[in-house]
């Protein structure tokens, strides 16, 4: 027999266009999965027959293939003896198997991962909420749906409530209704017999109550499909941990979701304007989405689309993502937004248990959302988010250095000479001054080649940098140096390296002066704020020019005071309590 333990060769699915929507299984199912996939699968039935067993079931009814109303994607054959460990495996642990049991490179090139259930859970008690579900147990008020549900993950918690508040109704009238109340979607045909299975078991209690003479199959509450496809029923709630990845769009669905991209197309952010779009007057979209679309240059027209139909309800950022998204790096987050006009959007935050951060107003339109991701974060969040203008309106523009150095390894050197310039390198703005960090000495100089090269390269201006990534033990999140005419004279221009930003003068009227925009970037109060903008410790371009500033006359007055005036005038305009002088 092969079990789990024994299967140690996995073969690669082959693979399509990255984000492909096609149907994983769709040419031939058993050559695409790995063994270790289709062991899991020939435990299955197994597994069924147990879970069966214990709920008080005997004869065909312990035979998955006669008990549910769906064919599995292969044939598995003589069902194996099932392992002690697995007979004991929740539906979750079940369906996270399989994903798990996927090449990596499968699950990376479509996006494909499993919902823990300690998220599951929270996302089925943040749409609970939102539905005004009150009672501790309620049946379902209306269809609930998943479009990309992979092994049903996010469904198992709405079914098991439903099914523990009908337990006084007839079992008959309550399984017959479950097709109406409950759908999955996906376009793998093997998750989705897994998710039918073990949405299947949670029934089992419920179908050994009915008379024998009077059962029927359980039915499939998943199918395989595409969950983009327009038109379908409307929805009281979506739930989604949609797939991740880049997509190449036909011109007809460029088109058709035109109102909610901006240049490429990200599958999650599809998925999510699919869910709005397919709510019910009524409905609910819960998302376990990176945080990029909060606040992300890409998402910008995806913000607009949702909260033009939607609002958001409320938001609880992960925290800490070790041992919950092993292999996802992005910040992530679980989001409710709703049909209902809500003023307010409650924010927590996931750790090893669920805390509260803050009640703000529920942000609209397409500018970055400012959303504390801790509890000291949201006083500069409420007061952020009130103020009248931003970097951008205050006539400064951010762009990232040009120099992408592994592209120019043969262009470095540690002499100057001529056609030579001097480069900025991340480590030579720590510490608030420009300065030649010793670790760069061999590579300090790029020679340029043409005019062309000069004129892409070249930063012949005072302007102010910034250090576009910073490590997780750095204190600051902005870390910020002011360049000036007594750097650039040393040298015709300096080249600025792809880790920094650059913010320069646009246009003839600027609201506040280079020197004050480094010292204000440099305040406590700045460093708190952007960490409401953007979870990741990577800062771009188009998040700091969304930095929100007050208005001219207060920056204007805020130009001659010294340095720990400005700290202090800062932290109070920016709702921080000021600190004790030393």
């Amino acid at each position: 027999m092969s079990t789990l333990a024994d299967v140690t060769q996995i073969l690669a699915r082959p693979l399509g266009p990255r984000g492909s929507r096609g149907l994983v299984g769709s040419a031939d199912p058993a050559a695409e999965l790995t063994p270790v996939a289709v062991a899991v699968l020939a435990a299955i039935p197994a597994w069924w027959s147990a879970r069966a067993t214990r709920a008080g079931l005997a004869g065909e009814w312990t035979d998955v293939h006669f008990a549910v109303d769906v064919l599995p994607p292969l044939v598995l054959g003589e069902t194996p003896p099932l392992e002690p460990d697995w007979g004991l495996l929740t539906g979750e642990q079940v369906g996270a198997a399989y994903v798990e049991s996927l090449a990596s490179e499968t699950r990376a090139r479509h996006g494909r991962h499993y919902t823990p259930h300690e998220l599951a859970a929270e996302l089925w008690s943040m749409t609970k909420a939102a539905l005004g579900m009150k009672q501790p147990v309620m049946s379902l008020p209306g269809l609930i749906r998943d479009p990309a549900c992979g092994a049903g993950a996010l469904l198992l918690p709405a079914l098991r409530e439903h099914l523990a508040a009908s337990a006084a109704i007839d079992p008959r009238l309550v399984l017959n209704r479950l097709p109406t109340l409950i759908e999955g979607i996906d376009s793998d045909p093997a998750a989705v017999w897994v998710a039918n299975v073990v949405l299947a078991a949670e029934m089992l209690p419920m179908l050994a109550r009915i008379p024998e003479a009077n059962r029927r199959p359980l039915p499939a509450l998943a199918h395989v499909g595409d969950g983009l496809a327009p038109d379908r029923a409307p929805a009281r709630a979506v739930l989604m941990n949609p797939p991740y990845g880049r997509v190449r769009l036909s011109e007809a669905d460029r088109a058709r979701f035109a109102k909610s991209l901006y240049g490429h197309a990200n599958l999650y952010g599809m998925f999510m304007a699919v869910g709005a779009e397919s709510l019910d007057a009524s409905g609910v979209l819960s998302a376990l989405v990176p945080t990029s679309f909060t606040a992300g240059r890409y998402f910008e027209a995806l913000r607009t689309h949702l909260t033009s139909q939607l609002r958001l309800e409320s938001v609880a950022f992960v925290a800490d993502r070790s041992g919950v998204f092993t292999s996802v790096l992005q910040e992530t987050c679980l989001a409710t937004l709703t049909r209902r006009r809500v003023r307010k959007v409650s924010v927590r935050a996931i750790g090893s248990a669920v805390e509260e951060v803050a009640t703000i107003s529920s942000p609209t339109g397409g500018n970055p959302w400012i959303l504390p991701r801790r509890s000291d974060l949201a006083p500069v969040a409420a007061a952020a988010a009130k103020l009248p203008n931003t970097l951008a309106t205050a006539g400064w523009k951010v762009s990232t250095g040009p120099l992408v150095w592994n592209r120019r390894k043969d262009d470095l050197f540690a002499r100057p000479a001529n056609g030579r310039h001097p480069i900025i390198w991340a480590a030579d703005i720590d510490g608030g001054a420009v300065h030649r960090d010793a670790s760069r000495a061999s590579t300090r100089y790029l020679a340029l080649h043409s005019e062309r090269d000069r004129q892409v390269m070249v930063l012949a201006d005072p302007a102010v940098l910034v250090q576009r990534t910073t490590a997780p033990e750095q204190q600051r999140r902005l870390v910020v140096a002011e360049l000036t005419e007594d750097d650039l004279s040393r040298a015709a221009g300096v080249v600025v390296e792809n880790h920094v930003n650059v913010i320069r003068p646009v246009g003839d009227t600027q609201l506040l002066s280079r020197h004050l925009l480094t010292r204000l970037l440099s305040t406590r109060a700045l460093d708190k704020l952007i960490r409401c903008i953007s979870g990741s410790v990577a800062l771009s371009a188009y998040e700091l020019e969304s930095i929100t500033l007050p208005d001219a006359q207060t920056l204007e007055a805020w130009e001659t005071l010294s340095d720990e005036e400005l700290e202090r005038a800062v932290a109070r305009t920016y709702g921080l309590p000021e600190q004790p002088t030393k």
